[in-house]
C-alpha cells in the first residue's frame, strides 16, 4: 500500500564528512532531508527510491556503496545487514537513498530504481503508473523516495555556469513541487531541462505518474539554491 512520497536532492554535501567547513552552511538542507525521511519511516520501512543517470542501472537489492569517489570513504547500504565490499560505481541517487536510510531509518529497506535520463515524459508517466500499481498491490505500507536535483545553472559560480533561462524554469518546478501540480511536472521539456542541467526531470515526471490524481497534501521543507543548484525537499501524500 502506497503511503507517501518524499522528495530529496542528491548532492554529496548532504554528508557531513564531505562538507568540512561548509557543514553549518548546509545544515538546513540536511535537517530538512532528515525530517522528511523520519516522517516516511514512521509510515513505512519498505522504500522504493527513484533516480536518474545517463543510462539505466540495475541496482542489486543488497548493494552497498561508498562516497570515496567524492573524497571520503563513507559507506552506505540499501538494507540492514553486515558490511561488505562497496560498489564504487553505485549511482549517486542510490548512494543518497542509502545514506538517508542509514542515517534516518536504519531498519528500512530500499529498492533503488535508476532510470535513463533521456526517457520521454510519456515513458516516465507510464513507469510511474506501473510503480503505483506495484506499491498498492503489497498489503504492507510502502514509501517512495524521489531523488532529484534542479537546475545547476542558476548563478555564475554554479557547476553548469549561469543560464538566464534557468531561474524561470526552476521557479515553475518549485511551484509545481510546492502545490502537487502533476501537469506542470509532465510539461517539463526534456531538451530544455538537459540544457539547464536539471537532473531531476525524470524522477519528478515518474512522481507525477505515480499520482493518478493531485496529492491530498503537500508540504515543502526546503527550497533553495545553494551554490547555484536548485534543491527541493518535501512530501506528497495520496
Amino acid at each position: 500500500m502506497f503511503t507517501a512520497a518524499i522528495l530529496v536532492p542528491s548532492p554529496p554535501l548532504l554528508v557531513p564528512e564531505l562538507t568540512g567547513a561548509a557543514a553549518a552552511e548546509t545544515a538546513p538542507l540536511r535537517d530538512a532531508v532528515q525530517t522528511a525521511a523520519k516522517a516516511l519511516s514512521a509510515l513505512a520501512t519498505e522504500w522504493v527510491a527513484v533516480g536518474a543517470a545517463p543510462a539505466a542501472v540495475e541496482v542489486r537489492p543488497d548493494a552497498q556503496g561508498t562516497y570515496r569517489g567524492y573524497g571520503v570513504d563513507v559507506r552506505i547500504a540499501l538494507r540492514p545487514g553486515p558490511a561488505g565490499d562497496p560498489d564504487p560505481d553505485l549511482p549517486l541517487a542510490a548512494l543518497t537513498a542509502g545514506w538517508i536510510r542509514g542515517t534516518c531509518a536504519p531498519d528500512a529497506v530500499v529498492d533503488a530504481r535508476i532510470l535513463a535520463a533521456d526517457l520521454s515524459p510519456e515513458q516516465c508517466a507510464a513507469y510511474g503508473a506501473e510503480l503505483r500499481t506495484l506499491l498498492d498491490r503489497d498489503p504492507e505500507p510502502r514509501g517512495l523516495v524521489i531523488v532529484a536535483d534542479g537546475a545547476n545553472t542558476l548563478t555564475a559560480k554554479a557547476p553548469g555556469a549561469f543560464d538566464p533561462r534557468a531561474e524561470g524554469v526552476q521557479a515553475r518546478i518549485d511551484a509545481a513541487l510546492d502545490t502537487g501540480d502533476r501537469d506542470a511536472l509532465l510539461a517539463l521539456e526534456p531538451t530544455e531541462c538537459e540544457s539547464l542541467g536539471i537532473g531531476g526531470r525524470v524522477p519528478w515526471q515518474v512522481l507525477a505518474g505515480v499520482f493518478d490524481a493531485p496529492p491530498a497534501s503537500c508540504r515543502t521543507l526546503y527550497s533553495a539554491a545553494p551554490y547555484g543548484v536548485g534543491y527541493h525537499v518535501g512530501e506528497w501524500r495520496p
